[in-house]
């Protein structure tokens, strides 16, 4: 077994020993530099392998429950869930096996366990992918299960488990004409413009890349701003911008738009993807709730609980609790009324949120327009984009979930609203 295989799977096991028994999310230990002394295959191999124990995890531990008499330590735990993801979605089991193997007998502490580890593996082997078929889509945990049952029934929820088990295709937004786009990079385009293009390709040898042509934006996520709909010349804000998709998206229309956000770091990002992209943008490292001026039009993507994005990010349901939702609900609103006082007579605010709980969507738009007799929802922004009529909701927002566009690889889960401030 070479070294690389086995530093590979080692990092994803320290990913979920980390998300599994610490409850941190992925995208903070990638940020804070646990894969960078990986080379850039083996970074993006264990970066995949974890993401894909995550998505299977439910299965995995259902196989392993029929060979395990106890359910050993964590990482020796998570080292079997690894290996069972990999054997059952076709991996070769001599090279599986022996890694794992490698992985338990080098650390003093699981090295008793090599045998055990040993033993279930070539069990697994010689049954798992069978049984691996015949198991349902994974379930989300009762804590974010029960509140979208409640939302969408239970057909609704199996529907959204089945896209987040399918994992995400890559999305890529045209800084100038998407079709031309699709047709460089081999892509689809979809009815809103976007541009899909398979997963699993490394982003930064895709062409176009460097000449600044376009920037990965799920296509969800790219409606925000179409419906905005920026014109050129108007002084447009947008809010917890980072990394900066619907900043480019804006400037690309010729708007004057300057991009808030409270991270340095996130702030760094969003100036690099302008920088390679060629557009321009005022930036300011700024806590949404101070900024001052009148603007034509605000983007405000609030900070949310994030679980629209479970199909790229499977760590979020294992680790997170549901706990901080209700602080993130009343900055939601906070954010809300600090923006529409930033908006001059006449203008228009999209709120939008990655999220797929209504009380951090739509339930959000109907208590702003009660506490704001100035503002009314803008239905023909968002029946401008021609998506399917049920996807508009009662007040007027567009509720995307997981399961649309299910025969074209899905979207994340948004919700997003356009409301016009009365100019008199």
């Amino acid at each position: 077994m070479s070294e690389t295989g086995v530093q590979a799977r080692r990092s994803a096991v320290y990913l979920l020993d980390q998300v599994l028994g610490e409850g941190r999310l992925m995208s903070e230990l990638i940020g804070g530099g646990v894969l960078d002394r990986l080379g850039p295959d083996d970074r993006a191999r264990a970066q995949r392998l974890a993401l894909e124990t995550l998505r299977g995890l439910e299965r995995a531990d259902r196989i392993l429950q029929r060979h395990l008499q106890k359910q050993p330590p964590l990482s020796v735990h998570n080292v079997l869930r690894l290996a069972t993801v990999e054997l059952c979605q076709g991996g070769a089991a001599h090279g599986v096996v022996n890694a794992s193997v490698t992985i338990v007998s080098k650390n003093k502490r699981t090295q008793p366990m090599k045998g055990l580890v040993n033993a279930v593996l070539r069990k697994v082997a010689a049954k798992g992918p069978e049984a691996w078929q015949a198991l349902r889509a994974p379930r989300l945990p009762r804590w974010l299960r029960d509140p979208l049952a409640m939302a969408y029934g239970s057909d609704g929820v199996g529907a959204m488990e089945r896209a987040h088990f399918a994992g995400a295709p890559l999305d890529l937004t045209a800084k100038n004409d998407p079709e031309a786009l699709a047709k460089l990079v081999g892509g689809t385009l979809l009815p809103t413009g976007s541009v899909r293009v398979n997963a699993g390709q490394q982003v930064s040898t895709l062409p176009g890349y460097d000449a600044g042509d376009w920037w990965v934006q799920d296509a969800a996520a790219a409606m925000p701003v179409q419906i905005l709909a920026p014109q050129k010349g108007e002084k447009i804000l947008d809010l917890c911008a980072a990394p900066g998709g619907k900043t480019m998206q804006i400037a690309a229309s010729g708007a004057a738009v300057t991009a808030v956000d409270d991270s340095e770091g996130r702030m760094k990002r969003l100036k690099e993807n302008l920088n390679r992209t060629g557009l321009k943008a005022q930036t300011r490292v700024s806590d949404v709730l101070e900024m001052s001026g009148q603007w034509d039009a605000i983007l405000l993507d609030a900070p949310c609980s994030a679980t629209g994005t479970i199909r790229r990010h499977p760590d979020l349901p294992h680790a997170k609790d549901g706990s901080d939702f209700g602080e993130l609900i009343s900055l939601q609103a906070q954010m809300i009324d600090h923006a529409v006082s930033l908006l001059k007579p006449g203008g228009r605010l999209v709120f939008c949120t990655c999220s797929l709980l209504p009380d951090e969507g739509e339930c959000q738009v109907e208590e702003a327009l009660e506490r704001h007799s100035d503002l009314s929802v803008d239905r023909d922004a968002i029946s401008r984009l021609g998506l399917a009529e049920e996807w508009m909701t009662e007040e007027g927002g567009l509720r995307l979930r997981p399961d649309y566009w299910s025969d074209l690889g899905g979207m994340d889960g948004f919700y997003m609203a356009s409301l016009r401030k009365n100019s008199h």
